[in-house]
């Protein structure tokens, strides 16, 4: 039985249509008021037998901060996906988040210890990895080190991810991911998906930061493989940096207004404006109650140059990565569909 924590989430979901797909069997931890219809909608992106498939997942309600729950939970699972986490860059949410993502990672390690789940694979991010002056690569091996400037995100990651890390020590077997900005369908409201519905409603700005990004079906087969048990036992208890392409957010924003038949945006957003902005959002949203999209830990490093090296797993698996131009182009149909219907 595979047990996977965030389903209702953009990796998670599509984690969920692989392995039914598959003929794996599947639990799924849910809360009691997650939307399952995104979760069904993403299926019937890929296949007319959606219902099919999405009735084969046992969801179960639950709560990765309830250890007692999880433990009962994971009786006769024999390995686990975790993909869920608590995605913020409010500041008034970052104790909550850090709390969440760190606490319920903790419970799900010690919950498999006493199942004696045989192995885990943890979704991380690139943002639990260091940072490298220069534009020079960051890779698994570039250490995170603490800063005023990191996000509280940053933050959570790293230190669940050292949950995993303390689960190795104690007995688990793991795998980690760390993706970097991950395009693929999802809530159009949330996420990175976020950045398409944005540019379909005519946002103008760019900046001109450099970042990695990464389809999301390479995430999700990448995990699949690394969990194979034909692969499983030369690849645990190490992290892939998982990245197709760095590039600009210029040359992305461009991108998809291009596929979205939108003018592509055209004013320059420097730091200076960007620091103004969030100012302004922190502001009304305080006014108004109503959290904004734009805060300081989002765009702080909207200028910044950091390109990641994802080869690892080229040179561990036999995978080649979808080039971000037809992840694009695939995500982009997808909203078009939605927008349109």
């Amino acid at each position: 039985m595979i047990f996977v924590t965030g389903g209702t989430g953009l990796v998670g979901a599509h984690l969920l249509f692989e392995l039914t797909s598959a003929g794996e069997k599947v639990k799924a931890l849910k809360r009691e008021t997650s939307n399952l219809q995104q979760v069904l909608k993403i299926f019937s992106y890929y296949s007319e037998n959606s219902k099919e498939l999405f009735d084969q997942i046992e969801w179960v309600d639950g709560d990765i901060l309830d250890y007692f729950s999880l433990e009962k939970l994971l009786q006769g699972v024999t390995e686990i996906y975790h993909c869920a986490a608590i995605v913020s860059f409010q500041a008034k949410e970052r104790g909550k988040m850090i709390s969440n993502n760190v606490e319920g990672t903790a419970n799900l390690v010690n919950a498999a210890i006493e199942n004696r789940v045989k192995k885990i694979c943890h979704v991380s991010s690139i943002a639990a990895l260091g940072r490298l002056e220069n534009g020079e690569p960051i890779t698994e091996e570039t250490n995170w080190v603490p800063a005023k400037k990191i996000s509280g995100y940053s933050e959570s990651k790293f230190f669940s991810e050292a949950e995993i890390w303390r689960g190795i020590e104690e007995g688990v077997d793991a795998v980690i991911v760390n993706p970097s900005i991950i395009f693929g369908p999802a809530n159009w409201e949330n996420g990175s998906a976020k950045m398409f519905k944005a540019i379909w409603d005519g946002m103008k700005f760019y900046t001109k930061g450099v970042t990695g990004f990464v389809d999301v079906k390479d995430v999700v087969r990448t995990m699949i493989q690394l969990m194979n048990k034909s692969n499983f036992a030369t690849v645990k208890n190490q992290r892939f940096l998982l990245n197709s392409e760095n590039l600009s957010y210029k040359n992305v924003f461009t991108q998809i207004a291009a596929e979205l038949n939108n003018p592509k945006p055209n004013i320059f957003a420097s730091d200076f404006l960007l620091s103004i902005v969030w100012r302004v959002a922190t502001f009304v949203s305080w006014i108004t109650g109503k959290s904004s999209m734009i805060s300081r830990d989002s765009v702080v490093n909207s200028n910044v140059i950091n390109n990641f090296d994802g080869s690892k797993i080229t040179r561990t698996l036999d995978f080649k990565y979808l080039p971000i131009s037809k992840s694009i182009k695939q995500t982009a149909e997808f909203l078009k569909r939605d927008m349109q219907s």
